[in-house]
């Protein structure tokens, strides 16, 4: 059974930082890219940044500069680092692996944690 929790989150004042974690668990034989999302009420699902095996990142404009993806592939473990928050980064934010096998022969599969909470006060 492959899970995925995330960890970090939490209240923040205005141009705070805060660090997120997301730990992937289980029979894991490889993962590929990793993304961070998140998500507010009545609002679709925002991709917030994305790294691939090779470390390659990219990131959603509205984060660019603030934002840092990275990850341990030895500790499966990917980290999302944010700076100078404001209160439009208040949302759900929610791991994603976007292919998971748990062996050389198995299917892969995408993963979704269940997110933690970030509120950005003004």
């Amino acid at each position: 059974q492959v899970q995925l929790v995330e960890s970090g989150g939490g209240l923040v004042h205005s141009w705070g930082s805060l660090r997120l974690s997301c730990a992937v668990s289980g029979n894991i034989f490889c993962v590929s890219a990793m993304c961070w999302y998140r998500q507010t009420a009545g609002k679709e699902r925002e991709l917030v940044a994305t790294i691939t095996t090779n470390k390659i990142t990219d990131y959603g404009d509205s984060v660019k500069a603030r934002f840092t993806i990275s990850r341990d592939n030895a500790k499966n473990t990917v980290y999302l680092q944010m700076s100078s928050l404001k209160p439009e980064d208040t949302a759900a934010y929610y791991c994603n692996a976007e292919s998971v096998k748990t062996s050389r022969f198995s299917r892969p599969r995408e993963y979704w944690g269940k997110g933690t909470l970030v509120t950005v006060s003004a």
